[in-house]
């Protein structure tokens, strides 16, 4: 997971910097990343609903802060496609730092 947010962040902030057009392999390797965000913390509550817990508390703060930091470019972001893709690349290299954070406090 943290590849993929991270190479689809870098490829999507790369083809802004290029001025491309955002369609095809970009937007798809930005949705598959935010779909194994999702997934991830699917996968939390899974284990959450089997009484499998965290050593900190803070590991569950950084998850819901990934999430949302995915989730708020579908909300938020401008109708203009290049504009758009830089606030998904933005908060998709987000996620993937929160993360990271998330990793370093299980």
């Amino acid at each position: 997971m943290l590849a993929a947010t991270f190479g689809s962040a870098a490829f999507a902030g790369w083809a802004y910097y290029r001025r491309t057009e955002p369609r095809g392999l970009i937007t798809h390797l930005l949705a598959a990343a935010q779909t194994l965000l999702v997934a991830q913390v699917g996968l939390g509550l899974l284990l959450l609903s089997r009484h499998h817990r965290a050593a900190d508390h803070l590991h569950y703060a950084y998850g819901v802060f990934a999430l949302a930091a995915v989730l708020s470019p579908w909300l938020y972001a401008p109708a203009d496609p290049r504009t758009r893709l830089l606030w998904f690349a933005v908060a998709t290299l987000l996620a993937a730092a929160l993360a990271v954070r998330a990793w370093m406090t299980a």
